[in-house]
């Protein structure tokens, strides 16, 4: 096992400070060195020394990646997979580096929606001044005024944004895995209207101003003696806070501040949010949710908080392995009956919540709250929770009432869906 240049440096440093922490006569002198020594490494060299500069390409091609006709992400040259570990023994760039990549794919996803799915940007608030941070949502052309179905899609929490399930899936499998695409493209092809929603899409990030601080030497009338001790108390604190930042972060990457988006500062504001301003004033007679992992905790919010009017334009709800909690987050009687309405029929129900598990398909999954009815998805685990990534949607006619996800064979591992669709409520 190799050993970075930094680990071999430092090594010392961390033993004596470990000494140091045990106590002993010679405490003082001891700790007395130690800052000697810290004072005379130049960590800035060091570290630039030990790890490449933080300067990605901003493209795919400059990544020299690109997607493929099956939509696989694979190397130009060479033609292999995405590999995460790209530098041995440096972890942190090589996830510096993927982050990096994950943002472009971003991007890419946003362009494929507007271009392959025909979706509109939508920027909101709606009522934005040009100055202040915006977020956006993605709307088929006919999201507010078709009559009969909106489909509302709601994904997961972390770096994943409008359009995809999950990130790791559209690096290491392909498009089809891990974005909603298929899933927009087949309910438009059955006349949905279509709204996806940006919920991690909460706030802006701007480089922090730099602040100078006075000394407190400076404007402070107390005696000199006691000034100076407390300056170098000051200085003494700084120089190990700036020693454990050079390694935290030895590229010394600007400090940023996040500016959060008016109404939308969290996935629960930004349902509310687009509920309020968008899918309310729809002209859709029937609504239905698929919402993943946290997006199934931001719709239960979101009941929480317009219950009449949810209830009476949400035809059902699929959510997949979600993480709401209705005692948590303190919902209603009222609105737990309806999630576990028509519990019997596990396909003519509000809410269900498929889950991974190695049971049989739409087996009944115990579970202590007493909200919508847990069923397996006939899986076990595809190593990010269970996703609705990767299905082939086929949604039966509206006569048999029944719209069913059903899951691609190749992607076995994924969850199979039904959902009513009473047309008559």
């Amino acid at each position: 096992m190799s050993i970075s240049l930094r680990s071999l440096i430092l090594l010392p440093i961390w033993i004596s400070m470990a000494h140091i922490q045990q106590g002993g006569p010679d405490e003082k002198e001891k700790t007395t060195a130690l800052k000697d020594l810290l004072s005379r490494i130049d960590l800035d060299e060091l570290m630039k020394k030990d790890e490449p500069p933080l300067d990605f390409p901003d493209t795919l091609e400059g990544f020299e990646y690109a997607f493929n006709e099956k939509g696989q992400l694979r190397h130009i040259k060479t033609g292999e997979p995405f590999v995460f570990n790209y530098r041995e023994d440096l972890h942190r760039w090589n996830q510096k580096r993927y982050e990096a990549l994950g943002e472009i794919i971003t991007k890419y996803v946003y362009e494929l929606l507007e271009k392959d799915c025909n979706l509109k940007k939508i920027s909101i608030p709606v009522d934005a001044s040009e100055s202040e941070p915006k977020s956006f949502i993605f709307m088929s052309e006919d999201a507010l005024t078709n009559p009969q179905k909106l489909m509302v899609l709601i994904h997961g929490s972390g770096v994943v944004r409008a359009g995809q399930w999950a990130r790791r899936l559209i690096i290491n499998e392909d498009l089809d895995s891990g974005t909603q695409i298929p899933f927009i493209k087949r309910a438009m092809d059955e006349g949905y209207g279509v709204i996806v929603l940006n919920p991690n899409e909460n706030y802006i990030e701007v480089e922090k101003p730099k602040i100078h601080v006075q000394s407190s030497s400076d404007s402070s009338d107390e005696p000199a003696e006691k000034r100076e001790r407390k300056d170098k108390v000051s200085k003494e604190t700084k120089k190990r806070r700036d020693f454990y930042e050079k390694y935290r972060n030895p590229q010394r990457e600007k400090e940023m501040m996040q500016l959060y988006i008016r109404e939308n500062g969290s996935p629960e504001e930004h349902a509310v949010y687009v509920w309020d301003h968008f899918i309310a004033q729809s002209a859709a007679e029937n609504v239905f949710f698929v919402a993943h992992s946290y997006g199934g905790l931001a719709f239960v919010e979101l009941m929480i908080q317009r219950e009449a009017d949810v209830k009476s334009k949400v035809t059902a709800v699929a959510l997949t392995d979600s993480v709401h909690n209705v005692w948590h987050q303190e919902a209603g009687k009222t609105i737990r009956e309806w999630m576990r309405e028509n519990i019997v029929s596990i396909t003519l129900q509000n809410c269900c919540n498929w889950v991974s598990s190695s049971e049989p398909l739409d087996t009944s999954v115990e579970s202590m709250l007493p909200d919508c009815p847990r069923v397996s998805a006939a899986n076990t685990s595809t190593g990010h929770g269970l996703l609705p990534g990767g299905m082939t949607c086929i949604f039966i006619s509206e006569g048999s009432g029944l719209l069913a996800v059903l899951p691609d064979l190749h992607y076995c591992s994924f969850l199979l869906t039904r959902i009513t669709e009473n047309i008559n409520r």
